[in-house]
This record gives C-alpha cells, structure tokens and sequence, in this order.
C-alpha cells in the first residue's frame, strides 16, 4: 500500500506509524516548514497510552512524561476539595494501562522522531495539501496546482480547521463553542501554596474552569483555564494578555488567583465545535481525528480520539489485506474504509457528547451547582471513575 497523509501533528504521525508496522509506504505532508506541536499540557488515558505503547512510542517518551495518582475535583469559588479520583496505579490495574500527563511538544517531538526513523514513512514539511485527484487505481495529492504525491489511499489530518475536509466533503466550518481556553506552563518550583503539583487539579465555577498537572516529568505545570468569551477565531495559538486570564479567575479561591498571577505568558485558543459529517470517507479518501470530529477539551480525549482512528484504521486495513490474499484492490479498500467510518463513528459520537456533557456539568450555578458538589463529595470515587470503564477500557479491536 502507497498511503497519502496530510497533516503531520499527533493523528497524522501516528497513522504513519500505525500504517508503517502494517507493512504500508506513507508519505506525509505538513503545511508548516518547521513542523512542531503548538500547545501546553496534554491528558492521555489509558486508552490512548496503551496505543503509543503497540506504537513503540512509550519508550522515547517516558522520561518526559508524569503519571498522577488522583485527579482532584475543587469548587472554585470555594476552594473545598469535593472528590479525589484514582488514577496511577488503580486505572493501570484496571485496564491495563496507565494514565500520562505530558507536554504536547514533547508527544509530537517522539512521534515524529520515531516517523524519521521509520525507513517506510517520509515526511514533507512546508507542502500544503488543498486538493486531490481520483482515478480509478490512484489518489493524487495537489499543492498549488500541482501533484506532488501519489497513493492509494489519502488521510486527511489536517485538523480542526482542515482544508481538505472542506474540499472533498463540502463540509461547513466549524462554529465557535462561545468559550475559550488560555494556557500556560509554570516550573514546579514556582507554583505558589495550596497546589498540589502531583496530580490532576480542575477547579469548578459558573463563568469557566482551571485545570493543572504535572508535565515534562514534574518539572513544570500545565495550566489552562477556561471561561466564556464573547469573541472567537481560528488562531490556536495567540498571545493573549495576563489580565484576560485574571478576569477569568476573579471569584476563585485564592490559590487558584495566586496560580495564574505566577505566569504573564499566555496562549488562548478558541473553542469549537463540527456538525457531524453525513460522511468520512469517499473514493480512496477519509477524515481522521479532528478533521472528522473535533471535541471540546472537558474530558481529554482530542488527541486520544485521534491514536484510536490510527490503530483502528491500521487494523482495518491489515484485515482487507488478509482476507485478500496480500493484496488491496479496489473493493477490498473500499471496505476496510467503510469499516474504519462504522468503527469509529459511534466511539467519536459518544466521547464528544460527553465531552460536551462534562463542559454543562463543570459550569453549573444555583441549586445545580450545589446538587452536584453534594454529589461528588458523597459518591465513592472508585464508583465515579469506572463510570467511565467505557472511555478508558477502548483497546484497538473494539
């Protein structure tokens, strides 16, 4: 198999790698010159570890990577403390794998030097991908008129905003959520009193939510705070002042104001949300991770939704080859893609509504708000988190 990938951030690479172990050629186009990861911290379950594991991932990046044993749950305003989750060691024995926390930069660094390594896949910084041709035995893929790649398969993974999803599918931009997320990283040692650096932090209020945790071994701590915005756009990555982050924060508790007050650099992306798609894939074409479905950041499963597309999608693929003797013709392909769509629609559908869920519930005020602190305090914690046995138990041949 010749594979086409545009997009090299975490999906694409990791559909490179997957695809790769499945004995397929991949090239990989990225638009930026300097292809890097943009961001902060990134959450990653056990879902998402045991992949990068099967990845060979995990190895490169273990000495970057901080494994909390809780998530603890504040109101706010308040500051009380209403649940401590398991993590760590009891959602590893649980399922097999464990729960990291890591800086983006740091995930993407591993997997595009495991991809550089990787005598099948090449990569082309600097190439923008914004439209393709379809023959009958062949993909194309066109950058300012002209073809630069062919395959016969092409990936689009090029994000929340992808160009190539508008031009094959016809599919509406996303549309601003009316929330937006600010983030930085401070270094462990300047994180002011009532933090706790170990662990997962998420403060809950009516106007937005904070959460923090440990990233590049401890180190340093990933902070991002949350809140209504009236006003969005499309940069992921712009400079925003420390006093928009203040605002956000005003009626927390102190070691929540104290936290943000301690760094004046910050980075607000807007976020938003994608009508679902009547279709992902078409003719030798499909959409892969945020391309396909976006989901909003309140259960830390962007990135993670995007391995299980890789690992399914390799899965898929190796099966159609199976069952046709080692060869990939035209029907096998076409049903190894359909599979990959009936696979994965129903998952990405499920964790963005949650996601979405999760947002309602961490902004509730009034009586919600008191209804739900009383709920969290009194509820066992281990019950709490195997609510969520349906999230983190995926494995790639679900």
């Amino acid at each position: 198999m010749r594979i086409l990938i545009c997009g090299g951030g975490i999906g694409g690479l990791a559909a490179a790698l997957a695809l790769a172990r499945i004995g397929a050629e991949v090239t990989v186009f990225e638009k930026r010159p300097y292809p890097r990861e943009e961001g902060a911290g990134i959450q990653m379950g056990p879902n998402g570890t045991r992949i990068l594991r099967e990845l060979g991932i995990a190895e490169r990046l273990l000495p970057n990577i901080a494994s909390p044993q809780s998530l603890c749950v504040h109101d706010g305003p308040s500051g009380q403390r209403l649940t401590q989750l398991p993590l760590g060691g009891w959602l590893e024995k649980r399922h097999g794998a464990p729960y990291w926390v890591a800086h983006r930069a740091d995930l993407h660094a591993s997997l595009m030097d495991a991809a550089q390594a990787n005598p099948l896949i090449t990569i082309h910084p600097g190439v923008d991908i914004e439209s393709t041709k379809t023959y009958a035995d062949e993909v194309l893929a066109v950058s300012h008129g002209e073809v630069v790649g062919a395959g016969d398969l092409l990936i689009a993974a090029d994000g929340l905003h992808s160009t190539l999803r508008k031009a094959l599918f016809g599919a509406p931009p996303p549309r601003y959520s009316g929330k937006s997320a600010a983030r930085t990283v401070i270094p462990s040692a300047a994180v002011p009193k009532g933090i706790v650096t170990r662990s997962v932090g998420i403060w809950l209020a009516p106007q937005g939510h904070v959460v923090h945790y440990p990233v590049r071994g401890g180190e340093e701590l990933a902070v991002v705070v949350i809140r209504k915005d009236p006003d969005g756009d499309t940069d992921w990555a712009r400079e925003i002042e420390p006093d928009w982050v203040a605002d956000a924060v005003a009626e927390f508790a102190a070691p929540v104001r104290n936290l943000v007050a301690t760094s004046q650099t910050w980075r607000r992306w807007s976020l938003a949300e994608l009508s679902p798609l009547p279709a992902w894939v078409r003719t030798r074409t499909l959409l892969l991770g945020d391309a396909a479905h976006p989901v909003l950041p309140f259960l830390a499963q962007g990135a993670v939704l995007a391995l299980e597309d890789a690992a399914t999608l390799a899965r898929c693929l190796s099966n159609a080859q199976l069952a046709s003797n080692g060869t990939l013709g035209n029907a096998a392909s076409a049903a190894a893609l359909a599979a990959y769509e009936t696979a994965r629609r129903p998952r990405s559908a499920r964790v963005q509504n949650a996601s979405r869920r999760n947002g309602e519930i961490y902004h509730l005020s009034g009586a919600m708000r008191t209804a739900r602190n009383m709920t969290l305090r009194m509820a066992p914690p281990a019950k709490l988190l195997a609510g969520y046995d349906w999230l983190y138990g995926w494995k790639s041949g679900d």
